[in-house]
């Protein structure tokens, strides 16, 4: 039985009928969306963090996982919050906001919120170039290391919890989730919030304007932070994201 690392539970925070699903990204943990979680229940809102299946545990058993599983993760967590809650939102970071806008496409949803969400690869030359050989190469190759954090507040950084490295299985799996993404985004049609910051250095936030302009929702909004980096659900300016969530989900309500 695989351990979880200390931080790394799924929360639950019971509050009104109004239910908000968060998703963590991609080898990291529910820490990630914790903050948001409490501060989203204090405004009134039920709040629950799914930990993915092959997150805070271990490298080793993020590798056995496909993205298909971290999917059943999301759909778990919406059946829990729905058997609590009256009406669901989906908020999602990053690889947890391409989950909230897949099953947003499966099941009835108030709104999405998602936060430095992917379309595509990361930009990075070095994905591009060895994506493709991952499928077979990628249980042969070692860990690959996370490059320097791109964070404003390092006190912060320091609560992270998450795993220090990629492993190429998993690598793989997250460019074959991103790929169901792109023709689902039509018939995407929940009002939708985007939040990205403009210096985020791994996922650019012209994925986000991508997004937009893809989506079928008629109601859509963006929002951008500028003090913080990909992980604008723990950094430097997490409580004007969390307050714009908050002004989003209350809007649903209006």
């Amino acid at each position: 039985m695989s351990v979880i690392m200390p931080g790394a539970e799924p929360f639950f925070y019971r509050a009104g009928k109004t239910g908000v699903l968060l998703t963590h990204g991609f080898t990291a943990s529910p820490q990630e969306v914790r903050e948001m979680g409490a501060y989203l229940a204090k405004k009134g809102y039920s709040t629950l963090g799914v930990r993915l299946a092959g997150h805070g545990t271990s490298l080793e058993d993020l590798a056995t996982t496909h993205w298909q599983d971290w999917l059943y993760s999301v759909e778990d967590g919406y059946a829990i919050l729905l058997s609590d809650c009256d009406a669901i939102v989906l908020a999602g970071f990053s690889t947890g906001g391409v989950l909230s806008l897949l099953l947003s496409a499966q099941v009835e949803v108030a709104g999405i919120i998602t936060m430095s969400t992917p379309n595509d690869l990361p930009p990075n030359p070095i994905y591009r170039i060895v994506y493709p050989f991952l499928k077979i190469l990628g249980p042969l190759l070692p860990p690959i290391p996370k490059g320097l954090p791109d964070w404003f507040d390092n006190e912060a950084l320091k609560e992270r919890v998450a795993y220090d490295a990629y492993n190429a299985q998993a690598v793989y799996q997250f460019g074959q989730l991103v790929r169901q993404l792109e023709p689902l985004l039509p018939g995407v049609n929940a009002p939708i919030l985007m939040m990205h910051s403009t210096s985020d250095d791994f996922i650019p936030v012209e994925q986000m304007h991508q997004i937009f302009d893809t989506v079928g929702s008629s109601r859509k909004e963006t929002f951008t932070v500028d003090r913080s980096g990909h992980i604008i659900t723990c950094d430097a300016e997490r409580e004007r994201v969390f307050q714009r969530a908050a002004q989003f989900i209350q809007t649903l309500n209006d």
